[in-house]
């Protein structure tokens, strides 16, 4: 019994002691997972419609102007999805959720496979993420790129200066 009551103590020691900033990006991981987690949702929710109907009675919904350019644009992407396109996406998205919701499950839960799982998953990433910026410099990009830079690195330093634990 008093094995188990040990184990318990440095479970939540351990949980305790996680630094702040490996609870935000957990917290940022998590929403992120659970956000994609609801697009996939509705991806597969959108399989058997058709889309253009959709998107105008959501539009009619939000009181959007219909002749939008906004919404003409979002009517012209979704014009070329079919259900082939659709499943791809939706089965894409439930994998990065996953993939984003075991790392920060991981991290709030002060698992170290979790650290090494967010800097390999994280910088995997760094590439795709440069290569977008070579085809077309924007903003959101630019702080993507550089807010995956800056969590690698804070991960790697952390988790050598925690490498005793």
């Amino acid at each position: 019994m008093t094995y188990l009551l040990q184990k318990q103590q440095v479970r939540r020691s351990r949980t305790a002691a996680t630094p702040l900033g490996f609870r935000l990006i957990a917290a940022f991981k998590i929403f992120k997972g659970l956000i994609l987690f609801a697009v996939g949702i509705g991806a597969v929710k959108l399989l058997h419609k058709d889309l253009a109907f959709e998107v105008e009675r959501w539009a009619d919904i939000f009181r959007v102007d219909p002749n939008n350019r906004y919404i003409h644009r979002l009517l012209e992407r979704f014009s070329i999805l079919d259900a082939r396109k659709l499943k791809e996406l939706s089965v894409g998205t439930f994998f990065y959720s996953a993939l984003l919701l075991t790392e920060g499950v991981g991290l709030m839960l002060g698992k170290r496979w979790a650290e090494y799982f967010t800097i390999i998953a994280t910088s995997s990433f760094i590439p795709l993420e440069v290569y977008g910026l070579t085809k077309r410099v924007s903003s959101p990009r630019l702080v993507v790129l550089l807010l995956n830079v800056v969590v690698v690195v804070y991960l790697v330093v952390e988790l050598c200066r925690n490498r005793k634990n």
